[in-house]
């Protein structure tokens, strides 16, 4: 059975100035594509799940300034991630790559049954994600090596908030390298 690899919000606009996300995000990023070619030839299936607002939108009435805006450059997945033909562009519209999008149906259709999440930020769009994968009763998975936020600090908390629940192993923080060996040993359980 393969998992679904969620890579959030890695989109232009998160490399447009730089910032401590930025580069924490531009030091994730080879790490990201080298598990990425791994998750591929395991057999597993990828999505890039990217911000893609509106001007005016809902979400920049806050403090947030516009930023990945539909049909721009800058709300296009990020130039640095090597992507393959069979790889999926999922745009959405709030934080949860699952909110208002069809992805959990897509998702049971192709069969999978446990979601690995990297991407950014660790605290926000990329949890929002793991916690609405759980509340779609898929197994979700933190990939904490593959994740920024917008201090080191703030990542760390947030994986050691999560690390050791008792919803295991609903959910797990694991590193990329522990998904795809704990993936390619349950997938030889069952055969």
């Amino acid at each position: 059975m393969p998992a679904a690899i969620l890579v959030i919000d890695l989109v232009n606009d998160t490399f447009t100035h730089e910032t401590p996300l930025s580069r924490a995000a531009k030091e994730m990023l080879p790490r990201l594509n080298e598990f990425l070619a791994r998750a591929r030839q395991d057999g597993h299936i990828i999505i890039f799940s990217t911000d893609s607002f509106l001007p005016g939108d809902f979400i920049f009435k806050g403090r947030m300034k516009e930023h990945s805006l539909r049909g721009t450059e800058g709300a296009e997945i990020a130039a640095g991630l090597q992507r393959d033909p069979t790889d999926i562009w999922l745009p959405k519209r709030r934080f949860s790559a699952f909110f208002k999008t069809d992805l959990d149906q897509s998702l049971r259709l192709w069969g999978v049954g446990t979601v690995g999440v990297a991407g950014v930020t660790t605290n926000f769009c990329v949890l929002s994600t793991v916690f609405d994968a759980l509340s779609n009763d898929f197994r979700a998975v933190l990939l904490e090596d593959l994740c920024a936020a917008g201090t080191d600090e703030i990542h760390q908390a947030t994986i050691n908030l999560y690390r050791n629940l008792p919803l295991d192993p609903l959910f797990r923080v694991m590193t990329g390298g522990g998904f795809l060996q704990a993936m390619k040993e349950e997938e030889s359980a069952e055969a």
